[in-house]
């Protein structure tokens, strides 16, 4: 390996379809000679994975999974795993689907239809520390839009640790300090100096403002129709 290139010896993929997660398993040992391959097909069960154990040198996700709303998956997987670099991989190819994940954290993002050689390209990219969008992409202008302010949100909540992440989903469904205690097993008083740390990330001064960071970054309005 030469010097600055990143090991990319193992990955985990993130995808809920059996079939196409078995291609891309055998897509990343044909073009990234990925070796070590682990699987989940929800994002509860790789940050289970994850968690306490040592981190593969890339992680590939499919944004479209049963458990997250949104990009709440990419972020609360860039809260877990930090530097690992996290690869986008989605049918969901529009323009503001990928400026918005870009924005979240993500080190690439290659659309799902795409041949092997665009895989190739993507982490030969990667493997040399950069980054991949896929041909075509035309970054999103006006940074006072509608885009350009759900892309600000996407980059406060990638601040958040995973634990963060967590609260400020449990807070967004309505739940109070104390439920919130009681279901991640801690204490009131850290709950509330979390909520406090999530405040402060998102630059907002109330739990209403901070949930409306949150949808601001609703994956659904990213999404075209059709």
């Amino acid at each position: 390996m030469e010097a600055g290139q990143r090991d990319m010896r193992s990955a985990l993929i993130v995808e809920d379809h059996p079939l196409f997660c078995d291609a891309l398993s055998m897509t990343l040992r044909a073009v990234a000679g990925i070796d070590e391959i682990a699987t989940a097909d929800r994002l509860e069960t790789a940050l289970e994975r994850l968690d306490g154990a040592a981190h593969p040198d890339v992680v590939v996700l499919d944004l479209n999974l049963p458990d997250v709303s949104g990009l709440d998956g990419l972020i609360r997987l860039k809260a877990c795993v930090r530097e690992v670099p996290v690869v986008v991989v989605s049918s969901l190819a529009d323009n503001r689907v990928i400026g918005a994940a870009l924005r979240a954290g993500a080190a690439g993002f290659v659309p799902k239809h795409s041949h092997r050689e665009v895989f190739r390209a993507a982490f030969d990219a990667i493997r040399d520390g950069g980054g991949y969008v896929p041909e075509g992409y035309v970054p999103q202008g006006d940074p006072k839009g509608p885009e350009g302010r759900r892309e600000a949100a996407m980059a406060r909540l990638a601040l958040l640790t995973r634990q963060q992440a967590k609260i400020l989903q449990l807070v967004c469904e309505g739940r109070l300090n104390k439920q919130i205690a009681y279901e991640l097993g801690i204490a009131e008083t850290t709950v509330k100096a979390h909520v406090t740390a999530i405040m402060r990330k998102l630059g907002v001064q109330s739990r209403t403002q901070a949930v409306l960071i949150a949808r601001a970054a609703e994956f659904s309005s990213l999404v075209p129709e059709g």
